[in-house]
């Protein structure tokens, strides 16, 4: 019997709780983790990201079988449509470099297809105006709290400004 294969995508595109609870349900997506990511603050909690106190970026860790979901397709399909990449440092009414649009990729091959499926999406026409998305290789990644996990489960009513566009 041979052993599932996973693969791990970090995004962020808003406020972790819309872009989790999108790409938690794609077939092919094992386990999500919100948390915070690209800044220079160790063990920061949510409050730490807000006003650009940390340099993180509220971010999805995505552990994915990508025999099922591409990390092509995960970005072209998904992630670039669930929020506004021309937005720099906002999604909705949430302001701040917490909020800005990035690719952590985690492997060169990662990298290759982020610049090119950025690039496509830029070409495509559905977004009018540039897109500041911007690729950096991951870092350290700080897990959030218990009450941001699954947050939109917990919290079906709770705010969300991500849909698919």
């Amino acid at each position: 019997m041979s052993e599932k294969k996973t693969e791990v995508a970090i995004l962020a595109g808003g406020c972790f709780w819309g872009v989790e609870e999108i790409l938690r349900a794609l077939p092919g997506v094992l386990d999500t983790d919100v948390g915070y990511t690209g800044g220079w603050l160790e063990h920061p909690v949510y409050d730490d990201t807000h006003d650009s106190a940390s340099g993180h970026a509220e971010a999805v860790r995505i552990v994915f079988d990508p025999t099922v979901l591409s990390f092509e397709s995960l970005l072209e399909n998904w992630f670039f449509r669930l929020h506004d990449p021309t937005t720099l440092n906002r999604q909705g009414n949430d302001v701040g470099t917490q909020y800005r649009s990035s690719i952590f990729y985690t492997t060169p091959e990662q990298r290759e297809t982020a610049e090119i499926v950025k690039a496509r999406v830029a070409q495509s026409g559905l977004w009018k105006r540039p897109i500041t998305t911007e690729i950096a290789p991951e870092a350290t990644w700080w897990t959030a709290e218990g009450e941001h996990q699954d947050f939109l489960q917990k919290n079906p009513y709770g705010y969300n400004c991500h849909y698919m566009r």
